[in-house]
This record gives C-alpha cells, structure tokens and sequence, in this order.
C-alpha cells in the first residue's frame, strides 16, 4: 500500500501504509501534535472525538468520529478539527454563543459537540432552512453525542441562537 494522503484544517498530511489501521485521533494527536479532539470511550459512542469531514471537493461536510476511523478510509478526504474553527483571535459564533450559554462544564466532549454544529453550519451556509425546523435539525445533529457534566439543552440552545443570529442560515 502507498501512503495515505489527505488534508486537517487545509494542510496537506500524509500517513504511512504502515500507518493505515492507526485511528484518526491518534494521528492528529501523536503525529500532527492536534490535542483538541478528545479520545473517551474508544468506540465512537460518545463522539466526543468528532471531526468534520468532506469526502469531495465541495460535497457537504460530514461529522466523522475519529476514534474508530482508520487511516486507510481517509485517502483524498479533507478533515477540519477544532483547531480550524476559531480565526485567529476571533471565535467562531458557534464558539461564542457556547461560552455565551455556559454549555459546558468540564469540556471534555465540547469540541466533538461544537464539530458536529459546524458541519451543520457549514450546510446551512449554503442550504437554509425554515425556522419551524431548526429546533428538529439541530436535535438530529447532536442527539448522538454524550455529555456526562451538563444540561444538553444549554448546548442546543447555543446552536440555535447561533444560527439565528447569522443572517441567511434560516428562512
């Protein structure tokens, strides 16, 4: 097997074939020093190790759980973690409005949460929706994910404040 090339945050990376069975998150931990996706359970239930991922160019962003994902399945994918969100000094308003929120307390599990809100943002940007359906919508994008310290509601309520203060993410 030939290396395995994709992209984290915009950068192209490449893995050995010797590599290939390595799970994502302890590539980008171990091998690209990126230690804000977080490793929990190790068998992609609680999603606290979510990542965003476009399989093509220009196709829609997927949430990806990065604990049970192994290198091989990543040929050509490019993956945004969380050190992407932020720029630079600026918080994303997804970042803001959970700290606006108080959405977590410990935060272990708040990077997989707010990874799977900005594959949703990013769909969105693009594809508004009615506001009648964003309650549902965001429940569907992080129904799956596992907090053990907190309320989920502040961090849905976060999500939907966000996305209504975006002009153009809702109709």
């Amino acid at each position: 097997m030939d290396n395995i090339t994709f992209s984290v945050n915009g950068k192209p990376v490449k893995a050995s074939a010797a590599e290939a069975d390595l799970p994502l998150v302890d590539f980008l931990q171990e091998d690209l020093g990126l230690t804000g996706t977080k490793f929990c359970c190790g068998i992609g239930v609680c999603r606290a190790c979510t990542v965003s991922v476009r399989r093509q160019p220009g196709a829609p962003p997927e949430p990806m759980i990065a604990c049970s994902t192994p290198l091989s399945s990543l040929q050509g994918v490019e993956i945004s973690t969380i050190e992407s969100v932020a720029n630079h000094d600026t918080l994303h308003p997804l970042q803001q409005a959970f700290l606006t929120h108080f959405s977590f307390q410990c935060g272990y599990c708040t990077s997989g949460f707010l990874m799977a809100a900005m594959t949703l943002w990013d769909r969105l940007v693009d594809n508004p929706i009615n506001k009648q359906d964003l309650d549902e919508v965001v429940h569907n994008t992080l129904k799956d994910h596992i907090c053990r310290c907190t309320g989920y509601i502040r961090y849905y309520e976060a999500v939907k404040a966000a996305i209504l203060n975006q002009p153009g993410m809702t109709k």
